[in-house]
């Protein structure tokens, strides 16, 4: 009435009733890719958004986010509202010039490596605003990687955005926008 069964928790490798350490396993088998390569993959994976929702667009941003677009699907579900917590920066609507230093000094408080996406007619060119009072696009102030074009945008349209900043994060393109910006509003300049 013996059997013989194995009750330790190390992997049994096949036609084999012995246990293996699981040092010898990993030894077993070998990833070949670069480092910069896998961090690339993390962070295209793991968008935490901040909204930055000023007007109509930062509506259609609460649907994507909602359950029937689940911006979750890409990886960025985690959608924080503290800068330095996130390291996508979603500008839905109208912006201001009084809030233009607002969005600058929200921008600089992230972390890097950091992501803008801007949404909308009114984020990306001052819409149909053309006032003393309405920053011209966002640009102006911060460096946009993603513009997404509409009045307001579709649901559509921002996922489509979210996930050719996923692309350029992956391929890691060069931002030139990015590395070349200077705070407009430093009195230091």
């Amino acid at each position: 009435m013996s059997t013989s069964s194995v009750t330790t928790n190390e992997p049994v490798l096949k036609n084999s009733q012995t246990p293996v350490p699981s040092e010898d396993i990993s030894r077993s088998f070998a990833l070949t890719t670069r480092l910069d390569a896998i961090v690339a993959w993390g962070r295209k994976n793991a968008l935490w958004p901040l909204p930055y929702g000023t007007a109509c667009c930062g509506i259609e941003l609460m649907s994507v986010m909602g359950p029937r677009y689940d911006l979750a699907r890409f990886g960025a579900e985690v959608v924080r509202f503290s800068p330095r917590q996130a390291d996508l920066l979603l500008v839905a609507g109208t912006i201001t010039e009084k809030m233009a230093p607002v969005l600058v000094r929200i921008y600089e408080q992230m972390l890097e490596p950091k992501y803008v996406l801007s949404m909308g007619a009114c984020a990306s060119s001052g819409g149909f605003y053309r006032a003393y009072h309405v920053l011209q696009g966002a640009d102006k102030v911060i460096p946009v990687d993603v513009y997404v074009p509409g009045c307001p945008p579709t649901p559509e349209a921002v996922l489509d955005g979210v996930m050719a900043l996923q692309r350029m994060i992956a391929t890691q393109q060069p931002r030139p926008w990015r590395d070349n910006w200077k705070n407009p509003h430093d009195k230091n300049r």
